[in-house]
């Protein structure tokens, strides 16, 4: 009786304790956005104290104190973004999102990184020769022109940030070389400025050491993308001796900046929206001309999104954005990085190829890509096994296949050469695999979605990467074959290959989600096997296994600044990204909130008629007139229309031609577009509008779909 009287007892205090017991709601980072400031594009010390105030003002306002706001507050955005990046609850955050100032309240999302024969591809250089027409020299190689990068940061040291031969450093230039601990970081002529923001990466990571506090390059990405933009000329570069020359970025007598907003992954994410508008904030300030963008997510409506409110501060203050497209294809509707304000680049190909072949018993052939640093031991054929036939006992034939860890049964294995299937885990980590379980060489054979695309990697055995199609004939011989047999040859750098370029698998594609009558990507540039500087604190592959380095690996380039005359620009302006807010469905009295003036929204406007240089019609019922503007960049001349109308289209230009008396006279024109067909067609269709002079060649896409889906 006592007994059950103590378990009753104790049951009923702990049922109080429960209901009494404070909930505690979890606190997760926030991005409160504010516009602009009122203040101009250099602010005192004063004005950047008042501005932190203000921000302490709002959050506290309903946080009960500015004491609360200024714990929670871990960034003031009070250069040229006007915002402030906060540890909130989800209440607090959708209470802040009420206040008449605030624009938007988000998450500090997470986003990825989008992982010197290029040139020559693109006509800047003959035979690594720089000739005189070539728009390198117009453009005098970029010479002062300040590119910044927002990524995983810079390794100094490197050859292409070499500042021998540079001038003094560019008077506009107002930055910082930001110095870590312990860390041997310093700037020059070259690499003139460096900074890092780790704040948000730490909202998620909990406490962090000294090595974050630090703009040096551990992962490789930012220094090859950077160098990639704007590094120097480097002689003999090459890749454990393939695709040797000289190694340059676009705008070799460029000063470069790094701006580090990527860290080590966390759930897949490296670069949190916090730092990236960090980032952002500071390179506008610091004076760059030009942003590079290699990192981002799913697509959002654009000010809930730090990469498009960045980049709109930049383009409103002059500086351009090129961004990376994404590597999610090639699903339709992948693209990021899909504001019209930024430069969205997609992946291509270009006339260089490191080859192999793989030599089958029954005397085929199959081409295919690798950059291993070594061939077979012996010059002769060796048995050849499927990931399949060779796996482990309690393994399935499919995960074999794909060659993963601890799938592999070195018994079937050891001295063959390894055939595996790509997906799942890393290209060079089944190589890895096949190397733990004693393969002398590896063949990977792409899946269906991966089709054509096949990539030198730097494999730590023998390998050859080949398509999906000589896949299924490499596996139909082993599956008929007693004794399949193989050989791996040697790799070899192949130039002026065809066809070239074509788009990468891997790249993403449109259409834009956000706003389907803004056509993303812009434009594609060589991106596939492209070598660039890396950082010599990670292998070639960046996986733990590989204990290689390289001060070169092949990388994925992205255009910079527009350097030669292109005789007419579609010139947008402040006023044009207002109008096609308008047209989103943003008020007035929101748009004053980021121009600090007043905007009138025109009564009738479409996204469509967005002075952008591409045209898209996703939804087309019946007859469409879009309207453009181009402004003369060049000598007076008369340009005339020509067009290659959509699939089932009719289209028409008014006025068929245009004079041009003068530099900087802007002229209108309307484009009519009506489907042949009723109702058709139902899927996108692609033409293209050429305005020219028999000089330049201004060239627009021209899209339209029946119905958006």
């Amino acid at each position: 009786m006592g007994l059950s009287f103590h378990c009753h007892f104790l049951l009923s205090v702990l049922l109080l304790c429960l209901v009494h017991s404070p909930t505690f709601a979890l606190k997760k980072p926030y991005i409160v956005y504010l516009g602009s400031h009122a203040h101009g594009t250099e602010p005192t010390a004063a004005d950047i104290e008042s501005l932190t105030n203000s921000h302490y003002d709002v959050l506290g306002s309903y946080l009960g104190s500015n004491e609360k706001a200024q714990e929670a507050i871990f960034y003031s955005y009070t250069h040229h973004i006007n915002g402030f990046a906060a540890i909130l609850e989800e209440e607090e955050a959708a209470e802040v999102a009420k206040h008449p100032n605030v624009l938007s309240v988000f998450l500090s999302k997470g986003r990825k990184l989008h992982t010197t024969r290029s040139w020559h591809f693109l006509g800047l250089e003959r035979n690594g020769v720089i000739h005189k027409s070539s728009i390198l020299r117009k453009a005098r190689f970029g010479e002062d022109t300040i590119i910044g990068n927002l990524d995983t940061g810079v390794w100094p040291e490197s050859k292409s940030f070499n500042d021998e031969g540079m001038g003094p450093i560019p008077g506009k230039w107002r930055g910082i070389c930001q110095r870590g601990i312990k860390d041997g970081f310093s700037c020059n002529r070259k690499l003139i400025g460096a900074r890092y923001f780790n704040k948000g990466y730490a909202a998620y990571a909990g406490h962090i050491n000294y090595t974050f506090y630090t703009a040096r390059d551990h992962e490789g990405h930012g220094s090859h993308t950077l160098s990639t933009a704007g590094g120097s000329f480097v002689p003999g570069a090459s890749v454990f001796g393939y695709g040797n020359g000289t190694a340059k970025g676009g705008s070799p007598r460029a000063r470069v900046v790094a701006y580090k907003v990527c860290w080590p992954p966390i759930d897949q994410n490296e670069c949190f929206d916090a730092d990236i508008l960090a980032g952002f904030d500071a390179a506008i300030s610091d004076g760059v001309d030009v942003l590079s963008v290699s990192l981002g997510g799913d697509a959002a409506e654009f000010f809930m999104d730090g990469i498009a409110i960045g980049s709109f501060h930049a383009a409103k203050n002059g500086v351009v954005v090129v961004s990376s497209a994404g590597n999610s294809g090639p699903q339709p509707g992948t693209v990021s990085n899909v504001a019209p304000w930024m430069i969205t680049v997609a992946a291509s190909t270009i006339d260089r190829e490191f080859t192999t072949y793989v030599a089958l018993g029954d005397r085929q052939h199959l081409k295919g890509s690798s950059l291993s640093a070594k061939g077979l031991p012996s010059n002769k054929f060796y048995p050849l096994i499927s990931g399949a036939d060779a796996k482990a006992a309690v393994v399935s034939a499919a995960e074999g296949l794909l060659c993963k860890a601890g799938t592999l049964d070195p018994k079937k294995v050891k001295g063959k050469i390894l055939a595996c299937l790509r997906g799942d885990n890393a290209r060079v980590d089944k190589g890895h695999q096949a190397a733990l379980a004693g393969a002398v060489g590896m063949v990977l054979a792409n899946d269906e979605a991966n089709g054509n695309d096949i990539i030198a990697d730097a494999h730590v055995l023998p390998a050859a990467h080949i398509s999906f199609a000589d896949g299924k004939v490499l596996f139909t011989y082993i599956n008929s074959t007693k004794f399949p047999m193989a050989y791996i040859t040697h790799v070899k750098t192949m130039l002026n290959t065809t066809p070239a370029p074509f788009m990468a698998s891997f790249s993403s594609r449109g259409p834009n989600i956000v706003e389907p009558a803004i056509l993303k990507p812009d434009i594609t540039a060589p991106v596939v096997n492209i070598i660039a500087a890396y950082s010599l604190a990670v292998s070639p592959t960046g996986l733990d296994f590989d204990k290689r380095n390289s001060i070169f690996v092949w990388c994925y380039p992205h255009p910079v600044k527009p350097c030669d005359g292109p005789g007419l620009v579609y010139d947008l302006t402040a006023n044009d990204y207002l109008d096609f807010l308008c047209a989103r469905g943003y008020y007035e009295s929101q748009l004053r909130l980021f121009t600090n003036g007043t905007h009138t929204c025109p009564k009738h406007f479409n996204a469509v008629d967005m002075n952008y240089p591409s045209i898209t019609v996703p939804i087309l019922n019946g007859t469409v007139v879009v309207t453009r503007r181009v402004r003369n960049v060049g000598t007076p001349s008369t340009y005339y229309a020509r067009v290659k109308a959509p699939a089932g289209l009719s289209v028409s230009v008014h006025p068929q031609s245009l004079v041009f008396e003068r530099f900087d006279e802007e002229k209108e024109f309307k484009v009519v577009l009506k489907p042949n067909v009723a109702g058709k067609p139902f899927d996108y269709v692609f033409g293209r509008l050429i305005w020219s002079d028999g000089v330049h060649y201004v060239r627009s896409p021209l899209v339209a779909k029946h119905q958006w889906t």
